[in-house]
This record gives structure tokens, sequence and C-alpha cells, in this order.
């Protein structure tokens, strides 16, 4: 398997070969961005102009997070704020328009061409049939939900709102060229005297995304047919590129705690299915994880969405989607 090397080392190689130094023309905008997976890509695209700054650090999740005064700050300070959009991080909408008003606000999730999934109702999946093979690549239509699907957590607690769409449209990495793509425009616009340099890095990054896409259909390729449970319904986009099938989720939400007729529901589904692998998430609980597989054959992987454990910059977004891919195989190969 070819290993996926650095967009650092890239990046520079693309920018010396058009002619151009190490020494920016000039100072870089100041650009934050929400997400790691999200700044890997604007901290390739700006390598050698400047470095964005983090919202979302270590473990946390988007979901949850609360601004600390530093980052309050950043947000006060910045050019440019890059982000999926509240679909994700609703917490920042309130900052961007006070903290950040000065800021041009560019909310990823609309790029255009960018393929746009609906989440999946229910505790349990029905397979659309999508994979590598006869995935569309031009298709950005937002999938549908019928009104009847809807369904509700015990105590009162909501599923994704009807026709709301999945924002972890990151974890296609076709999604991530367009956004890359975005990002070199949005970046050239604001700092044109760099915007040579942006160019050069986003056509290295595009390159190192194709290999990567390859590399990571090469490793799930023997557990394509294999069903499994996530924690929550955010690999929607990973599974659609390379031919997984969830079979459902533990709970509709990361906020929200399963009540007891959806645990059995899914145990029920683990045991028909012969589900082989159940896999929780590093920003939540792994509680639960083990309510859900007992009494069942299921083993349990990590799935990290978010890089928790990955250190932040270029390199990041290449190795976030590896490390999935990894867990998926490792959890799901069939053991002697």
């Amino acid at each position: 398997m070819r290993m996926f090397p650095g967009l650092l080392a890239a990046a520079m190689s693309a920018a010396t070969a058009m002619g151009g130094s190490l020494t920016p023309a000039q100072a870089a905008p100041d650009v934050v961005v929400s997400i790691k997976p999200i700044h890997s890509l604007v901290a390739a695209v700006m390598h050698g102009v400047g470095e964005p700054g983090l919202i979302v650090e270590g473990a946390a999740s988007p979901h949850s997070y609360s601004l600390r005064p530093s980052q309050a700050r950043s947000l006060s300070e910045a050019d440019i704020v890059f982000w999926v959009g509240h679909e994700l991080e609703a917490f920042l909408e309130k900052p961007i328009e006070t903290l950040g008003s000065n800021a041009r606000s560019v909310e990823l999730i609309d790029t255009e061409g960018l393929v746009r999934l609906g989440f999946r109702e229910g505790a349990t999946f029905e397979r659309h049939g999508h994979g590598e093979d006869d995935h569309d690549e031009d298709a950005h239509e937002e999938h549908g939900h019928g009104e009847d699907d809807h369904d509700h957590e015990e105590h009162g607690h909501e599923e994704h709102a009807h026709d709301a769409v999945d924002a972890h449209v990151w974890l296609d990495p076709e999604n991530a060229r367009r956004m890359v793509h975005a990002i070199e425009h949005v970046l050239a616009e604001a700092d044109p005297a760099n915007a040579a340099r942006y160019e050069a890095n986003a056509d290295a990054l595009m390159g190192r995304l194709t290999a990567l896409r390859e590399d990571v259909q090469g490793i799930v390729a023997p557990v394509r047919e294999r069903p499994f449970v996530v924690f929550h319904d955010a690999y929607h986009y990973f599974e659609e590129r390379f031919g997984l099938h969830a079979a459902g989720s533990v709970t509709a939400s990361p906020e929200t705690v399963p009540g007891a007729a959806r645990v059995r529901e899914i145990q029920a589904r683990i045991r028909d299915l012969g589900a082989t692998c159940v896999f929780a998430e590093p920003q939540f609980t792994p509680k639960l994880i083990k309510v859900v597989t007992e009494g069942t054959e299921a083993r349990t992987g990590i799935l990290d969405p978010l890089g928790a454990s990955l250190e932040p910059g270029p390199d990041l977004y290449g190795t976030l989607l590896t490390d999935m891919a990894s867990s998926f195989r490792a959890c799901l190969e069939p053991r002697s």
C-alpha cells in the first residue's frame, strides 16, 4: 500500500517548481478555522504564507463546544473564518455575527458542487447501493426523507430535522477537493499578492487527495460487504464514497442518550444481521457501546471523524482518512 506523504513537503515542492520563494510576499490574512480536518486543508493551502488558527482543539466535539476567551479574541481579530456551517458548529453562529462581524465568514457546506447527503432516520439504516464504483461524482443533491420516516428518541429528544443536511462533508475526499478549490479562491481574493502560492499549494494538495482516495479504497476493499453499527450517523459520506455499509447508529444525535427501546432495537439489528463491529468515538463516552454489544458477538472499534489525537496541521487530513479506513478494516476483517 502506498503511504500518504506529507502535504507540507508536496506544497513546498510545488511552490519551488513554480519559481516561488519560501518568503511570503506580504503578511498573510488572519485566518481562523473551526475544526481540525478543515484546518488541515486550509493550513496546506496557506503553507509558506501563514498559519491559520484553530478553534476546536484536542478531543473536543463541535456538537457541544464553548468558546474560550482567547478564541473569542481570535475571532474578533480574524479577517477570514472558515467553518463547515451552522449544521455542525451551531456554537459559532452568534460569535461570528458579533465578535467576527468584520471577518469574511465562509461556510464550506455551501461550496459549489459539493456532494451533500441527508441524515438517515431511525436506529437502523437501509442500504442505498452506492459505492466507489457507482457514486455519481457530479451529484450534489440533498437526499430527502419521507415525513413518515421521522422517529424520536425517548425523553422527548428529537432526531435530525426533516430534510436536514449531514454536515460531515469532509469525510468524502472528493468533497475535500471541492473545498480546497473554494479555500484557494477565498484566500487569493483576500490576498492577491500571494495568489500564486495559494494556487501552487492547492494544486499539490489536489494531487495528494487523489492518491489518498485510491489508498483508502485499497484499505477498505476487503471488508466492503460486512455490516457494522456506528455511534452516531457521522460516516454517511465515507460509506457512500467507499462502498461501506452501516446497519444503524446507537444514537440519532451525539448529545442525546438513547432510550431503552432504541438500545433493544440496535441489539436485535446486530444479532439479525450478524453485524461484525460496533464503533465508538473518542469524543463521547464508550459505555453505551458496551451496553449495545452486550449479548452479541460484535466486536468494538473506534472511529474518529475529527482527528482527536492527531496533531493539527497540513498532514492531518490524510492521516485522518487512512486511520479511519484502517479502523474499519481491523474491526471488520474476518478472524480465524
